[in-house]
């Protein structure tokens, strides 16, 4: 094994410190185009105030060096085949270019766990300082963050939880809280149906922390709030469209009791919208439709009638991970988890709205 360098480390500035606390709470902004003026308010990515556990430049070790000096490297877990990664990637690629990093690497494992492990690995052989990682499953990047921490190199996670140790194998991690989605999904469900449904809930991918939390959340809601809505079916559509639909088409031949479909995302709550329609019902009505994510197809479903709740997840991370690298490698101590504050749609503010969701 190669002697650990130490990490070269970004000087804290006037405005990172002022924007950062140790939880980096209080903490906005978003990207969308290099080119494009400041977002709109309610497309900005808000940190929640934590009083967790932090991390610090002690505890991970370094050196500082101006960003303009710094190589980045990102590893996208999933095909940009739909708006949640191609929200996230571009902008990565936007505050990278706002602030002037020296080289930004991006690579795209397929949504293959090998590829993403020998991707980091490339990023590090390319000379990355910094790694910032959004994490195909919860499990299985271990020999990659193991790589990465030999030569002490700061990672910073978005979107999904790692089971390794914050602080440990990667500095934070920069996410929503899926379980409170979860929840938050049934509620817009109980009100929406009365509290009385048949609900057939759409799983994301197998193995996935997100699916997990998602699934607990909107179950336990279920359970304690409304005893009067029975889940009848649950099935994995991998959160992709084509098989959100394909499952729905099976479900509703199986279950034709159902009146409620829980997509734990949008891509699965768009392909079971084509499915009610190919069995001749009506979506939104007949059978209603929740889902998580914020993607401007479903809220535009959900404007138009034909869709009934979206809870918002902003993909949009890049400004609040380089705040987070900014602050952690100039000094100052940071969240391990630093949770976001996410919006939601619903029927009354869907129109309104639109052009914030991505």
């Amino acid at each position: 094994m190669s002697t650990p360098r130490k990490s070269r480390l970004l000087l804290s500035t006037a405005a990172a410190v002022a924007a950062l606390t140790l939880g980096l709470s209080g903490c906005t902004n978003t990207g969308t185009s290099s080119e494009s003026s400041a977002p709109a308010a309610d497309t900005q990515q808000t940190a929640k105030a934590s009083d967790g556990p932090t991390c610090s430049l002690a505890d991970y070790k370094g050196e500082a060096i101006e960003l303009k000096d710094a190589t980045v490297g990102f590893s996208q877990s999933e095909k940009e085949d739909n708006p949640f990664r191609i929200a996230e990637t571009q902008s990565i690629k936007d505050e990278a270019a706002k602030i002037g990093v020296k080289k930004l690497i991006t690579t795209n494992a397929q949504s293959t766990l090998s590829k993403q492990i020998s991707d980091i690995q490339d990023l590090i052989s390319q000379g990355a300082d910094i790694l910032i990682v959004a994490p195909l499953n919860s499990d299985g990047l271990e020999p990659a963050l193991k790589a990465a921490r030999d030569k002490n190199i700061p990672v910073i996670t978005v979107d999904r939880k790692l089971s390794s140790g914050a602080c440990e194998d990667y500095v934070s991690f920069l996410g929503s809280n899926f379980v409170e989605q979860g929840k938050r999904a049934a509620d817009q469900l109980i009100e929406g149906t009365g509290g009385t449904a048949k609900v057939a809930i759409l799983l994301g991918a197998s193995g996935n922390g997100v699916t997990t939390d998602r699934t607990k959340g909107f179950v336990d809601q279920i359970e304690a709030k409304a005893p009067d809505i029975e889940i009848v079916a649950q099935q994995t559509g991998e959160f992709a469209r084509d098989k959100g639909q394909a499952v729905t088409e099976q479900l509703l031949q199986s279950n034709p009791e159902i009146t409620a479909i829980y997509a734990e995302n949008d891509e699965m709550g768009l392909g079971a919208q084509a499915a009610i329609i190919a069995a001749g019902k009506v979506p939104g009505k007949d059978i209603q439709i929740y889902s998580i994510d914020g993607t401007k197809n479903a809220v535009e479903q959900l404007a138009a009638g034909s869709y009934n709740g979206v809870i918002e997840s902003n993909p949009r991370f890049g400004p609040l991970a380089f705040k987070t690298i900014e602050s952690f490698l100039g000094g100052e101590p940071v969240g391990q988890d630093i949770v976001i504050e996410d919006g939601e749609y619903d029927p009354d503010n869907a129109a309104d709205k639109v052009n914030s969701a991505y």
